[in-house]
């Protein structure tokens, strides 16, 4: 599923396509995404110009000039892509292009999803931070006030793993399993230490590699394992610099390690999730 660096790619890809733009013309090809597509959908947004694009933990928020506002989800294989070559007003040729967005400078962004876990909902820019998809969410991880101890503080007390505490979306919003587990081991903290018993100057070595982890990946335009593009068909390149995800019994970077006795990178699986990890430098 897409985690917080690949929808803030496709934020960013849109603006340039988006921003400003009238969307003359909206056709719901596919209502049954993950919840229905407001029957009012296209009503609601055609005709309407983008005056915003947002961004919430794993939500893509389009803000219109008529105080609504689209909550997007891209779910397990879902994109927002402009559709070079096609042209306004006709149906595509993909049958999992469900929702088209046509512009008044001719240009076509598509909901492509073909398993159909995502979701385009409606509401307006006065409830949107009450959303229920939204209310919930915990502090954005590369706003200034997000640091150590802001990170302890919602820690406190907890007694999951720490793993389990940052796939906690009411935690920390926009984390998945790839980016905790890069995370953990920029951070040198094993994920199955306590997540209460972070704080400190763990707090402080956690906050900041989760920063810089997400810093990166978004230079990178974000990771492409399997469905993931940005907006302009390109993929992102962060898988190529994993230091743990997906590298069991492979040396981690700067290893010292007699690999053949250690076996290397470790996998382990917490809530149904893989973890990878160092066990000599993660602790």
């Amino acid at each position: 599923m897409p985690e917080l660096p690949e929808v803030e790619t496709v934020r960013r890809g849109l603006g340039p396509v988006l921003l400003g733009r009238t969307l003359v013309r909206v056709m719901v090809r596919q209502p049954l995404l993950r919840w229905p597509v407001p029957a009012d959908f296209v009503r609601a947004v055609t005709g309407r110009r983008v005056v915003a694009l947002g961004r919430r933990g794993k939500y893509l928020l389009i803000q219109l000039d008529d105080d609504r506002v689209v909550i997007a989800h891209l779910g397990m294989s879902g994109s927002l892509a402009v559709r070079a070559g096609s042209t306004p007003g006709t149906p595509p040729q993909n049958p999992h292009d469900h929702v088209l967005f046509d512009t008044d400078a001719g240009v076509r962004v598509t909901f492509h999803d073909p398993r159909r876990f995502g979701a385009l909902l409606l509401t307006s820019r006065t409830d949107v931070d009450h959303h229920p998809l939204l209310v919930h969410l915990g502090p954005e991880p590369l706003d200034d006030a997000f640091d150590g101890p802001a990170l302890a503080a919602r820690l406190a007390g907890k007694r999951c793993t720490i793993k389990a505490a940052l796939l906690d979306q009411r935690v920390v919003a926009g984390l998945g399993n790839i980016y905790v587990c890069e995370s953990l081991f920029h951070a040198g903290l094993s994920p199955r230490r306590l997540a209460g018993s972070v704080g400190g100057q763990r707090a402080q070595r956690l906050a900041a590699a989760i920063k810089r982890v997400l810093s990166a990946a978004l230079e990178s335009g974000g990771s492409t394992l399997r469905d993931h593009r940005q907006p302009n068909g390109d993929l992102g390149y962060f898988q190529h610099t994993f230091s743990v995800y997906d590298r069991e019994g492979r040396p981690c970077p700067g290893c010292t390690c007699d690999v053949a006795r250690t076996g290397g990178i470790r996998r382990v699986v917490q809530t149904g999730r893989s973890t990878f990890f160092c066990a000599r430098r993660q602790r």
